[in-house]
């Protein structure tokens, strides 16, 4: 099988494969497997970062201080991109485009999150799609290893657009057709990373330390900090648990693939 067509085949088995287990979670009114699952992927998040990806983008030719500069830019990158994806539409202290799994607790909406949300993600969906796309062309386990951190982080986030969804007052079919829909943009972002990285070789460690900064950037700052709200021991006991399980994942598929092509 060619790169083009692994590529594709991930993107879009990601994409589906994240939209029906949200899909199933959301529909059986299980909130409380959330925190679960976001505990789950802060650790495959981390585990991809910092044991696939940011080893690979100093292995392949990039030196410590590219790619360190490479995770710094693309933290500032990110913050600047999720300020301006949220900036017209949080108010009054309460944003209604993001923190998505705590979306359904708003007591009124306006209609703008479901719009927003779907906007966001569909951007969103599109980086990882080129984010596969640069990890497949570097190594294939790292391709491997990266699109099971993007699927792992994708079913919270995909829960949470059908809780905004729903809240903004649409049907659950027309949910899960605009969850479709921004899935779609993750295989047109594979395409895109695809022909436009085979032109840019040399810049692959920068794009892998670009893509490490993405994990790192949405695991600490979007889903860390949600984790504190339930401090009590047995709560963390079970983050913790579950975040070296995320980690553990990463490290076991990285593992089973092997390395090299």
């Amino acid at each position: 099988m060619s790169t083009l067509a692994v590529i594709v085949f991930a993107t879009a088995a990601g994409s589906i494969a994240s939209l029906v287990l949200a899909a199933l979670l959301a529909f059986s009114a299980r909130p409380s497997w959330v925190p679960v699952l976001v505990s789950y992927a802060i650790g495959a998040l981390l585990g991809a970062s910092l044991l696939e990806v940011l080893p690979e983008a100093v292995e392949m030719g990039g030196d410590v201080v590219t790619v360190a500069q490479s995770v710094l830019v693309g933290i500032l990158l990110f913050f600047l991109l999720e300020k301006l994806v949220l900036w017209r539409h949080c108010h009054e202290e309460v944003c209604e485009a993001h923190g998505a799994v705590q979306a359904h607790d708003h007591a009124h909406d306006h209609g703008r999150s479901g719009l927003m949300i779907t906007v966001g993600d569909t951007f969103h969906n599109f980086v990882d799609g080129v984010i596969i796309a640069g990890a497949f062309l570097a190594d294939f386990r790292l391709g491997i290893v990266t699109s099971l951190a993007i699927v792992a982080h994708e079913i919270p986030q995909e829960i949470g657009d059908f809780m905004i969804l729903l809240h903004s007052g649409y049907t659950r079919t027309q949910a899960l057709l605009l969850n479709f829909l921004t899935g779609v943009s993750m295989v047109i972002g594979g395409l895109v990373g695809y022909f436009a990285l085979k032109a840019m070789v040399g810049w692959t460690p920068v794009l892998l330390g670009l893509a490490g900064a993405s994990m790192l950037y949405v695991a600490m700052s979007d889903l860390i900090p949600g984790l504190h709200k339930r401090a009590e021991i047995g709560a963390t006991l079970q983050q913790v648990g579950l975040i070296a399980l995320g980690i553990g994942s990463v490290a076991w598929v990285g593992h089973l693939v092997g390395h090299g092509h």
